[in-house]
């Protein structure tokens, strides 16, 4: 067997807003394998990722696989909407939600991480809004196609702009993986609100991001994973089950997928083992990819 040694390293996982989200899964592996972990969370959001990370009755899904405790060694809040403060505009800044924290754009919470730890060594991106995503795409509005473009997808090139410098010739190399979903390449009626555009873009810019920051020994990756019953899936359709199901019926191997595998998946292509993959998507779906139905 060969071990995965993250030991000195610094990961930085952005997305997470519950404790059944891929994010949460991968931010788990990550420091079971030995990295230090940090999280960046929505502004809206810390509060219930705070509790999952001190309430005692959450405290089975913070388990790691040797008994201890999954414990972040930062939480800082991150709008992916926001490049830098000086994007956000004023009645944000005002908000009682938001005024209480001083930062939170992409630039200033991949520095200060940077700052804290002497630089980052894997970046995970696992950001993703659609407001009308329960909409079909030809009801969707330009405004919100707009929003969820910004967010779900731009918002890759901008952390990885952020973070280039300080992931830049890491001993071993450092690695950036996104998540995307099959919807970017097959007609998924139910994704709306130009979700699926949105996982389209993130996957060339991804490949396009491999090559730019390549020459600094920087990979970057994307998964795939098949349908899975986050809160968040299910918020989006009450009939997600049904998905699932399909999926595991048609999948070369007649199951659904588990948020451990894809995390499994996602630690794999941050470690030594991957270090010639960059560009890639891995598909993490037992196989219905492969499928025409």
């Amino acid at each position: 067997m060969i071990p995965l040694d993250f030991t000195g390293k610094v990961a930085l996982v952005t997305g997470v807003g519950d404790n059944e989200s891929f994010a949460w899964f991968i931010a788990k592996s990550l420091q079971a394998a030995g990295a230090k972990v940090a999280l960046a969370c929505h502004p809206r959001v810390m509060g219930i990722v705070e509790s999952f990370l001190t309430r005692d009755a959450d405290r089975e899904s913070r388990l790691l696989p040797d008994g201890t405790e999954f414990k972040p060694v930062k939480v800082l809040p991150c709008n992916a909407e926001y490049d830098t403060m000086d994007d956000v505009p004023a009645e944000v800044k005002s908000d009682r939600r938001y005024a209480k924290f001083a930062e939170y754009s992409i630039k200033g919470t991949v520095d200060a991480i940077a700052a804290e730890f002497g630089g980052i060594d894997v970046l995970i991106h696992s950001v993703a809004f659609g407001r009308e995503v329960t909409k079909p795409l030809i009801d969707t509005s330009r405004k919100a196609y707009h929003e969820a473009m910004g967010i779900s997808a731009y918002s890759l090139t901008s952390m990885v702009r952020a973070a280039a410098p300080h992931m830049a010739n890491r001993p071993g190399g450092a690695s950036v993986v996104g998540l995307t979903y099959v919807a970017g390449e097959r007609v998924v009626p139910h994704y709306g609100g130009g979700m699926a555009t949105c996982k389209a873009a993130l996957q060339i810019d991804a490949k396009q991001l491999a090559w730019f920051v390549g020459d600094k020994n920087i990979r970057v990756n994307l998964i795939s994973a098949g349908p899975y019953a986050s809160r968040a899936a299910r918020a989006i359709n009450k009939d997600f089950d049904k998905l699932i199901d399909h999926a595991a019926e048609h999948s070369p191997l007649r199951r659904p997928i588990g948020p451990q595998e894809v995390a499994d998946s996602t630690v794999f292509l941050c470690s030594p083992l991957a270090s010639a993959v960059t560009g890639q998507i891995l598909y993490v779906d037992c196989g219905y990819n492969v499928m025409g139905t």
